[in-house]
């Protein structure tokens, strides 16, 4: 998938139930910034980890290079610095 192709889904926060859209071409971690969720971040490429998110329910579209396949098919984490949802809606461990 590329930005392209991109569709627009929903993130869920586990501790506070706030529900935000993003938009597609747009990643989890602009949009999370701008409704004044501090996730830490570096690189925004995928490839440090520092953004490394808990997933509690969803699918992942893994677009990083931090994660092995085995990481990545656990779908229990993800980099919302470039990552996405395959799923309408993720929730996130934050």
């Amino acid at each position: 998938m590329s930005a392209e192709t991109d569709t627009s889904f929903e993130v869920e926060i586990a501790s506070t139930g706030q529900v935000f859209e993003i938009p597609a071409g747009q990643s989890v971690l602009h949009t999370l910034m701008f409704e004044g969720v501090d996730i830490p971040f570096a690189c925004e490429g995928g490839v440090c980890g520092t953004c490394l998110t808990g997933v509690k329910r969803g699918e992942v579209d893994h677009r990083d290079l931090y994660l092995t396949p085995d990481e990545q098919a656990k779908n229990d984490c993800f980099m919302p610095c470039c990552s996405r949802s395959k799923s309408t809606r993720l929730v996130l461990d934050l």
